[in-house]
């Protein structure tokens, strides 16, 4: 039975994951230093026999020992969001791009199988092509959007170097249950749901014209269990997202309800939009 280890076990999507990859029968090991993940979103699995939770982060010594047994590697963990990355660019830097490093580096002479690194499609920054395709240029716009793409680089690199294959996934604008709620830039689905259960206006950043690929959480996680399964991939970087995009105001109209604007973030494109060309054929993953 395979020992997996989930980084960022207790955040939106790292919870999501563990969970499948549990209802799958296998040992996982989840690790969140609980910065932005939460204990609530273990709930409906915490007590599973076959997972073990420990509370560190990706910077601590501990790494090396808790991947003494482990075969593949799920990296999750990280510090997410535009404002608070230009505001705090240090805990950025040492959260996504230093616990990168420090993970992948305590996987050398290990006896890793896989290494699955989930990137950010904010390294495209401002698009000139759409949808996206993965060799379009890199441009981040923001220190988050940096730091992802410095940790894309990094699991690459040393990769190849320690013989460790490894896989980036570019994700986009992913929703779903126990997206984070809080914060005004936060993501807009689980922001939309706060404010309408709470009966107040919805926060449009900009005009609300702004498009967006919106990626339902189950999705990504196919698509990341099905790459784990593939071979021959060590190096590779896909697109994750929907093929399609709404706009912000549609959702508000769906959702029905007054809105108020709010400025827009800086270096935030006006629409992204996944050319998923690649993983469809290579994979054979389809939203």
């Amino acid at each position: 039975m395979k020992k997996i280890l989930v980084t960022g076990c207790a955040g939106f999507i790292g919870s999501h994951l563990t969970e499948y990859l549990l209802l799958q029968k296998n040992n996982v090991i989840g690790i969140d230093n609980l910065s932005n993940g939460k204990l609530k979103n273990l709930e409906s699995f915490q007590h599973q026999k076959n997972f073990k939770f420990i509370n560190c982060d990706i910077n601590n010594d501990k790494i090396d020992y808790i991947l003494d047994e482990v075969d593949i590697v799920y990296h999750l963990a990280a510090l997410a969001d535009i404002v608070p990355s230009i505001q705090k660019p240090s805990d950025y830097f040492w959260s996504n791009v230093n616990g990168t490093f420090n993970l992948i580096k305590n996987c050398k002479n290990k006896k890793i199988k896989k290494f699955i690194y989930a990137a950010s499609s904010s390294c495209y920054g401002i698009p000139k092509t759409y949808p996206t395709p993965e060799n379009s240029p890199i441009d981040p716009q923001y220190p988050y959007a940096l730091t992802k793409r410095l940790g894309e680089e990094i699991i690459i690199h040393f990769g190849k170097i320690f013989n460790i294959p490894t896989v980036s996934l570019r994700l986009f604008n992913v929703y779903g249950p126990r997206a984070r709620t809080s914060g005004t830039y936060g993501a807009v689905f689980g922001v939309f749901l706060a404010q309408k259960l709470s009966n107040k206006p919805f926060t449009v950043v900009g005009d609300g014209n702004q498009t967006r690929d919106f990626t339902y959480v189950s999705d990504v996680v196919d698509a990341i269990i099905k790459v784990s399964k593939k071979k021959n991939l060590s190096g590779e970087i896909f697109n994750v997202g929907s093929g399609q995009t709404v706009s912000v105001n549609k959702i508000v109209k769906l959702l029905g309800g007054k809105k108020i604007f709010i400025p827009k973030r800086p270096g935030e494109p006006d629409k992204t939009f996944a050319n998923i060309n690649k993983i469809k054929k290579k994979i054979g993953w389809k939203p």
